[in-house]
């Protein structure tokens, strides 16, 4: 089984391009989402260590952004939290699609938590900077103050662009991104 990791800046489509490719993906985004709303066992840990914060189940967004708008260290206690519960998931999920050819592991936090394994296949998704700022801005939950929380968790872009076996420049067009996906595929099968 190939595993390929897609890195990228927070906005710049890593979700997409991981779809892109037909593989199974997890989503450790995604994963998340489902803890806060279905899983009682994180909601108690996470009113443990931020009773100030996290008052309600399903827990809500809203109560994790104020959490880490007032404290950083408040985002570091969450994802100690979260993490070994996402990391269980990746596994069993690694577990499930074992026959499959490939897999794609859409992490944010794939190199900073070290989940990647040496013979994994990094690819990583470059967009323009002011595309970017122009798609999140667009999300409903945009915060700027938040972004820069969470990308102060992250390893600078340039390292992990040269950490990558490969590139693919997300112009937001899907043409342009099939065929790097393609390309890239051809060269490892």
């Amino acid at each position: 089984m190939i595993k390929i990791g897609i890195l990228g800046d927070i906005g710049s489509g890593k979700s997409y391009v991981a779809k892109i490719f037909g593989y199974p993906v997890f989503s450790a985004d995604d994963e998340v989402a489902k803890l806060y709303k279905k899983d009682k066992k994180i909601f108690g840990e996470l009113k443990k260590v931020l009773p100030k914060y996290i008052h309600s189940f399903p827990i809500s967004k809203n109560e994790i952004s104020k959490a880490i708008l007032v404290n950083k260290n408040n985002l570091k206690k969450i994802v100690k939290v979260i993490h070994y519960e996402i990391r269980k998931k990746m596994n069993a999920f690694l577990k499930k699609n074992k026959l499959k050819k490939i897999v794609i592991l859409d992490i944010p936090l794939l190199l900073e938590n070290r989940i990647n394994k040496k013979d994994d296949v990094l690819i990583f998704v470059k967009s323009k900077k002011s595309e970017i700022i122009k798609r999140l801005k667009k999300r409903k939950n945009f915060n700027q103050k938040l972004l820069k929380k969470f990308k102060a968790l992250q390893l600078p872009l340039d390292y992990k662009m040269k950490k990558s076996q490969f590139i693919i420049k997300n112009n937001f067009k899907k043409n342009s991104v099939k065929k790097d996906v393609k390309l890239i595929l051809e060269k490892l099968l």
